[in-house]
């Protein structure tokens, strides 16, 4: 016992790293365990979208969803979610699947949206650029964002 504590009196920043390290891998343990939606691949969410009466929420902003979103797509960009949860109280009973640009603000949307009691969340990985890129599933895109010379 007195070598354990000699070490970290001796390597302190090494013991308060350690401590941290383990700290932020319990706590994502934690998040993981405990959060209520569900992560779901863009294959998987047209058999959603197909199967049952689901609500695509794309929290992009307005530019990015101009240029293409998934077909019948509610834009309520994450920033102004919050605001705009009374529009959406109407689907908390219903599958929600949410759509972003890479996949990363769609789970900051999915806790919001948990907080505020909505059941069946999903969050489509890789966002649009993977429904686009990857899978080559259909867009709906506008015409008003192309180039003009």
């Amino acid at each position: 016992m007195d070598r354990i504590l000699e070490f970290i009196l001796n390597h302190y920043i090494l013991s308060l790293a350690l401590a941290v390290v383990t700290f932020l891998l319990i706590q994502e343990l934690l998040d993981t365990a405990f959060k209520k939606f569900k992560p779901i691949s863009p294959l998987l969410a047209v058999a959603k979208m197909n199967g049952s009466e689901t609500v695509i929420i794309d929290v992009r902003e307005p530019n990015e969803f101009n240029q293409s979103h998934i077909e019948n797509a509610i834009n309520s960009p994450l920033s102004k979610l919050p605001e705009q949860l009374g529009k959406l109280e109407p689907y908390k009973k219903k599958p929600v699947l949410i759509a972003c640009q890479t996949g990363t603000r769609a789970a900051s949307a999915a806790k919001i949206l948990t907080k505020a009691g909505f059941e069946q969340i999903f969050v489509i990985t890789g966002g649009m650029q993977s429904w686009e890129d990857d899978y080559k599933l259909p867009i709906k895109a506008s015409g008003k964002n192309k180039a003009t010379a």
